[in-house]
């Protein structure tokens, strides 16, 4: 599931492809611009912010795409097959004479001037692993809205921007404390940690292919995706209801006994010891 650092990564493998190189082949598969061309155009840079990508391209353009729940950019040599998915699924090419960069099933493709680009994003707050992150700035968001639950906090890219619904899971338990529990409620040295723990591993993980949370050998992730089995810790089922952001409901993991705070009743039939 892609999130800060799955992003992170991608914008360093795409601008490691494309950038200070000229488009010999340039395909956008949306409607909209269909019929835009950015053949001979030099691609400046690939940057990341939160979970969107900024693909800045000579003469003032800049391609915005974010990859949402599964969609992907990938990278091909020349001769090489595209492997990414059926041809259906394409939604942007790029291509050099080195490299090819392919987008898949991407929600969101926008082709905006460079100057334009705080429409897009504009509203996010701290970047976990931008150049402007600020913890402090980023607490002071949380706490504007002490009532809400902290999980919702944390996935509101306007409070603090890269952390997805496996990191909220994670920062949730490692902070002994359920998703549900209030922002207000958090204890203040917890709340300080929160942010320390989020920074040190969005930042450790940004390099890895898989995502790690845990220091122990086959074991990836404390909660996330655990439902009905063992927490790491003490044993307990680990449990999962669905907890809303803002736009839909997402599966939330947590352990009843390691995890303090409200928590919902566990989807039918999972969850349960």
């Amino acid at each position: 599931m892609p999130e800060g650092d799955t992003v992170w990564l991608t914008a360093r493998r795409l601008h490691g492809a494309l950038a200070g190189r000229t488009l010999t082949l340039s395909d956008l598969r949306v409607p909209r611009y269909a019929t835009a061309d950015l053949t001979g155009r030099t691609v400046l840079d690939v940057t990341p912010r939160g979970k969107h990508l900024l693909t800045r391209i000579e003469g003032g353009l800049t391609l915005h795409s974010h990859l949402k729940m599964d969609g992907s950019w990938k990278i091909y040599a020349p001769g090489q097959r595209w492997s990414g998915g059926p041809g259906h699924q394409i939604r942007a090419v790029l291509g050099t004479a080195e490299k090819t960069a392919v987008g898949y099933r991407l929600p969101v493709l926008e082709l905006l001037r460079t100057a334009d680009e705080e429409r897009v994003v504009g509203h996010l707050g701290p970047d976990l692993l931008g150049p402007d992150w600020d913890s402090g700035r980023a607490l002071a968001n949380l706490l504007e809205a002490p009532a809400r639950p902290l999980g919702e906090a944390l996935l509101d890219q306007r409070n603090l921007a890269g952390i997805g619904n496996v990191y909220k899971c994670e920062l949730c338990f490692l902070l002994g404390v359920t998703p549900w529990l209030t922002v207000g409620e958090l204890p203040p040295e917890r709340a300080a940690l929160l942010l320390a723990l989020a920074e040190k591993l969005l930042d450790a993980n940004r390099d890895r292919p898989v995502r790690r949370t845990t220091a122990q050998p086959g074991q990836n992730l404390f909660v996330y995706g655990r439902a009905l089995r063992p927490c790491l810790r003490c044993g307990t089922s680990v449990r999962v209801a669905d907890q809303g952001d803002g736009s839909r409901e997402r599966p939330t993991y947590w352990c009843p006994t390691c995890q303090k705070g409200p928590a919902p009743a566990p989807r039918r039939g999972a969850g349960f010891r």
